[in-house]
């Protein structure tokens, strides 16, 4: 062990250093949410609270979905970066910001729809739907700032500047939370004032990005006029892969949607200890999704130096560190699960219930570390079929396959699924991994 570290020390610390920015900008972003709970939730009337809460989870959902765009745009400008191809650095950025537009006009032009939609579909009050309407009409203009951040975000990651991308977050969400205290408590605009603020600083954050894009690009001998004239070379090749990236990530989002989804036919209290322990899997994700953000940095890099050698030590490197940070969420959950559930709720039903199933939030992080690793290094690899086709063979058979034997457990079969499909994930990566790193593969 101690020759794991003396040997590959630059290794160690270049993946640390790396990723801590992105673990701190990950936790401040449920701290935004934390800001917006207690602004609007000290308003007159609670459907103010849930209508921003459905408002939210639409536009969440529709730019989760649209997270290929950072994915794909990290891969590939990793691998421009290590190949130090200043064109491929320009040609990268200007295709993704392309699609990062065009993808914000389509949300835009289909917005009406889907806000039509809502009130047919949402469940809650009349007054909670027509202020989740009112949330997302405005919300929505955020998309091409929104959008082209998570591209500058990506760009910057993929070129290992990784505390740019700490700077944008925190701006992003500072922004928020001041522009939340203006408008709705100083000027008292309630609904509009909290989606209103989203909107600003979403474009205060695409200004800080772009100057922060202009500091990047001088280091590097890039400009932008010259991004003006790079070609759109490759456009079919990276189509397809956003595809592939898209298709996983909505088989994922299927999985944790059932969670909630069914989670309601076992009664309300089940329903909301499910959300207060799936926080719990959104806590490891701020250090797990910090190491695989970095290992897809380093994973491209080295793939764009044609170093499979170093792939692989990232990997194995990567992997420990992952797995080292999932054991420690375990211990703490294991000595202060039932505190954190206190913090959350104070429902006596609620803390029953979720003291009751704690222990899958015990055993999760461990199992689930691997899925979160191996995600980074495809991502890196800008192996999306991949990643595609294991994420559906997860869904069906770790997921729904798991989960129809196991209903008749009730909510431990619906954990007992979620697991599965965490532990088919990670090792059916792994195994695609390994092919190719015994196939030497790794480079094509």
């Amino acid at each position: 062990m101690k020759n794991f570290f003396t040997r590959h020390k630059s290794f160690h610390v270049g993946l640390l250093v790396l990723a801590w920015p992105m673990i701190v900008s990950n936790i401040s972003v449920p701290l935004l949410g934390l800001v917006d709970t207690g602004v609007i939730g000290h308003l007159s009337d609670a459907s103010f609270l849930a209508g921003v809460a459905l408002g939210s989870m639409v536009i969440n959902l529709l730019f989760w979905l649209a997270g290929f765009l950072r994915m794909s745009t990290t891969g590939l400008v990793a691998q421009a970066y290590g190949k130090d191809s200043k064109n491929g650095l320009l040609q990268e950025l200007k295709r993704a910001a392309l699609f990062a537009f065009a993808v914000a006009l389509l949300l835009l032009a289909i917005s009406p729809v889907i806000s039509h939609f809502m009130g047919l579909f949402l469940s809650g009050s009349d007054a909670a739907i027509k202020h989740a309407q009112t949330y997302f009409n405005i919300r929505i203009f955020s998309a091409p700032a929104a959008l082209l951040n998570m591209v500058l975000l990506a760009w910057m990651l993929g070129t290992q500047y990784s505390k740019g991308t700490l700077m944008i977050v925190l701006v992003t969400n500072i922004a928020n939370i001041v522009l939340d205290i203006v408008f709705v408590v100083g000027f008292d605009w309630q609904v509009e004032g909290a989606a209103l603020a989203s909107v600003f600083a979403d474009y205060i954050g695409l200004i800080a990005a772009v100057l922060l894009l202009k500091a990047r690009f001088a280091k590097h001998g890039l400009s932008f006029s010259a991004l003006l004239k790079t070609s759109l070379n490759g456009l079919t090749s990276a189509l397809k892969l956003n595809r592939d990236i898209f298709i996983r990530s909505l088989f994922l989002q299927l999985c944790f949607a059932f969670m909630t989804y069914y989670g309601g036919f076992l009664g309300d209290a089940t329903l909301a200890a499910n959300a207060v322990l799936l926080n719990f899997l959104l806590l490891v994700s701020f250090a797990l999704d910090g190491i695989a953000y970095a290992v897809e940095a380093k994973v491209g890099q080295a793939k764009g130096r044609k170093k499979a050698q170093a792939i692989h030590l990232w990997v194995v490197i990567g992997r420990f560190w992952a797995f080292i940070f999932a054991c420690f969420y375990s211990v703490m959950f294991l000595l202060l699960g039932s505190w954190i559930i206190s913090m959350l709720t104070d429902l006596p039903n609620v803390l029953a219930t979720a003291e009751k199933f704690l222990i899958w939030s015990i055993i999760l992080p461990p199992i689930a570390s691997f899925c979160f690793l191996y995600d980074g290094v495809f991502v890196g690899l800008t192996r999306a079929k991949e990643m595609r086709n294991t994420m559906i063979f997860s869904a069906l058979v770790g997921f729904a396959g798991v989960f129809a034997v196991s209903y008749p457990l009730g909510n431990h079969g619906l954990w007992l699924a979620m697991t599965c499909f965490m532990a088919l994930r990670g090792l059916t990566l792994a195994k695609k991994y390994h092919d190719f790193w015994r196939s030497r593969q790794l480079l094509q």
